[in-house]
């Protein structure tokens, strides 16, 4: 009788759970979540309009003849689109080859700066010697010197070297220049934010500094690495001081400079060539940072978490 008492259980209480017992999760309603999707995206699809309307009317402008470009009311798309000014384009200026100088200049200066920056971020990061700070600082300083405070010393510089008119400043003072600074503070920042038991480790396997860098660090640093490519070719690809200053052949200008040029024989603007050279000018930076898009937002969210 006692051991029926002991294991008898109140009534209502057999096959009963703790889970059963907690409230049950309500399931958000399916209406609510579309509704609040569909305001999201249609706010964003507002506030990008006038972002990308400039680059819709460059593109359709382009297609358009020169009379029907200022036209009022203006159109969103051409009448009869047309091909002609993308043609006029290389047979007024050596549009080809501009081109190609401004693809291997923004790649040679991307490429040297990633090298340049990464050994510099490093060194700073994870090698301590005398002075290290205060060397530091004195490179951040060169990020508060403007561009034209420092093309003229520049400009003679190079005329003694004998590179005026040449594609040497171009790449040197973008790698040795206020652009490379920043990139250096970036990969310094991530570099700082890698546990220093992974550096330890490496010690203990037998890896020098230098190999430390090139196979843990390194590989590590690809979001910061893409943050950096990014800017860097966008800076130099939009470069327009130093090529006015340093370039005078037409076969030598970089996009830019080359955009200036698209006149009649009057002096005026050939506006749908100008617009056709623009289209494709901005191409391969939009290319390049789709590419490089997911590597650059994780770059920037990287090189802030320790300072």
């Amino acid at each position: 009788m006692s051991s029926e008492v002991a294991t008898r259980r109140p009534r209502g209480a057999e096959g009963t759970s703790p889970a059963r017992d907690e409230p049950a999760r309500r399931k958000p309603k399916r209406g609510g979540s579309w509704r609040a999707a569909l305001i999201v995206y249609g706010t964003l699809a507002l506030l990008s309009v006038p972002f990308l309307f400039p680059t819709w009317w460059m593109v359709t402008a382009s297609l358009k003849p020169a009379n029907e470009i200022f036209a009022f009311p203006p159109s969103l798309l051409p009448d009869s689109p047309r091909l002609d000014a993308y043609q006029r384009v290389f047979e007024v200026q050596p549009f080809a080859a501009q081109y190609l100088n401004s693809m291997y200049i923004a790649l040679v200066v991307t490429l040297g700066t990633l090298a340049v920056s990464s050994l510099a971020g490093y060194a700073f990061a994870r090698i301590r010697f005398p002075g290290q700070n205060a060397l530091f600082l004195v490179v951040l300083i060169g990020l508060l010197i403007p561009s034209e405070v420092t093309i003229v010393p520049l400009f003679q510089m190079f005329n003694e070297w004998g590179m005026i008119d040449t594609h040497w400043p171009l790449i040197l003072v973008p790698i040795l220049g206020a652009p490379s600074v920043l990139a250096t503070l970036i990969m310094r920042q991530f570099f700082i934010a890698i546990p220093r038991e992974l550096e330890e480790a490496a010690r203990l396997d037998g890896l020098g500094q230098f190999a430390v860098y090139r196979r843990i660090a390194m590989p590590l640093a690809r979001p910061a690495l893409g943050a950096v490519a990014i800017f860097t070719f966008l800076h130099s690809w939009n470069l327009y001081l130093e090529p006015i200053v340093f370039l005078s052949t037409p076969d030598k200008f970089t996009l830019p400079q080359a955009l200036t040029h698209f006149v009649d024989a009057y002096g005026g603007p050939m506006w749908d060539v100008q617009l056709a050279a623009a289209s494709m000018t901005a191409l391969p930076v939009l290319v390049f940072f789709i590419v490089m898009q997911r590597q650059f937002v994780e770059g920037l969210a990287h090189t802030g978490l320790k300072g």
